[in-house]
């Protein structure tokens, strides 16, 4: 039997040994501050044992509240167990009250609603609150430990280097990152791995002196896609805006839409008008936050000279043939 085993056994009979309100109150007390310490060693068996005894304590300190409130002439909330008097001299009760011996009434009133428990019902709960607690703590540890996996791949994403040479059209879809989800099932971490706005805009991109970037920002994320813009030398020109036909999540507006800034550095002319195209495109939206295929086809016309030495795909998720690439994703196929 193991050292914690025995010391959890030993508190358990403590309680039920427990025969004044003051001694079930000073288990609850070391079971208190067991459990801190537990908290403090990330040591999750003990403080949950901790936790457990201090519930115990606290229901048997509600049991020694009700039986001496039956007993025949004790005193309202006494808490010891020394009566003194004589013949002649009434009797005197020197006993602590509940607040003398710090039972305050939080505890006393949590102390007697664990009592009303019938002792069955009170083993099942426990039990259950237990297995709560378990499989919460499962889930956090795997939760840290992906974590921590994904930071070590979000540097070695940061650091892959960029293809050689410069370009003068540039295609980016940037992995956002988004602070808040509605469930963790919805969290954008699980569908692909993000990068935050300060390591966004640190990248050298390879663009040319005379260049257009194409830049996709969701509407949350518009002015963190305008930071990136300065960052990397680029001023703002215009947008597009793709309806994806199907409604999604949204606080304010449920989102239909996403934006395609276009931003220059230089003087490289702008497409010919025959090839401009117009500026809201449907198409309906696939798999999480893949982007249209059509909007090669767009680029591809506005520029039609342009080849693979001239055009580049950043944060490309499949690539496409006549393009160069580059992906913060583990695997790239192009």
């Amino acid at each position: 039997m193991s050292v914690a085993l025995v010391r959890y056994d030993a508190a358990c009979r403590a309680i039920a040994a427990a025969k004044t309100v003051d001694e079930a109150k000073k288990i609850r007390n070391h079971a208190e501050a067991m459990r801190a310490y537990a908290r403090l060693a990330n040591n999750k068996q003990l403080e949950v044992d901790a936790a457990e005894i201090r519930i115990r304590a606290e229901r048997r300190v509600g049991e020694l509240i009700g039986e001496q409130k039956k007993s025949t002439g004790l005193a309202r909330g006494a808490v010891g167990s020394k009566v003194t008097g004589s013949k002649r001299d009434p009797v005197k009760d020197t006993r602590l009250s509940l607040k003398d011996a710090g039972i305050g009434k939080h505890l006393a009133d949590r102390g007697r609603k664990l009592a009303a428990i019938t002792a069955p019902e009170f083993e099942v709960k426990v039990i259950d609150w237990r297995s709560r607690i378990e499989r919460e703590h499962e889930r956090v540890t795997t939760n840290l430990i992906r974590e921590d996996t994904r930071e070590q791949k979000r540097t070695e994403r940061i650091t892959r280097p960029l293809p050689p040479g410069t370009f003068r059209l540039l295609y980016a879809d940037p992995p956002w990152r988004y602070e808040h989800v509605v469930t963790e099932s919805r969290a954008i971490e699980n569908q692909y791995p993000t990068m935050a706005l300060e390591d966004i805009c640190a990248i050298e991109i390879p663009a040319a002196d005379d260049a257009l970037l194409f830049l996709w920002a969701t509407s949350p994320k518009l002015a963190e896609a305008m930071a990136v813009l300065k960052a990397w030398r680029f001023d703002y020109r215009t947008c597009a805006v793709w309806d994806k036909e199907t409604i999604g999540m949204g606080y304010y507006f449920r989102q239909q839409h996403e934006l395609l800034l276009v931003a220059a550095r230089g003087a490289l002319p702008a497409p010919e008008p025959s090839t401009r195209p117009p500026s809201i495109f449907r198409a309906r939206r696939a798999e999480h936050s893949a982007k249209p295929d059509l909007v090669y086809d767009i680029l591809e016309a506005m520029y039609p000279t342009f080849t693979e030495h001239d055009r580049i795909e950043l944060f490309a998720r499949a690539g496409r043939r006549g393009w160069a690439a580059w992906s913060n994703e583990p695997a790239l196929a192009v």
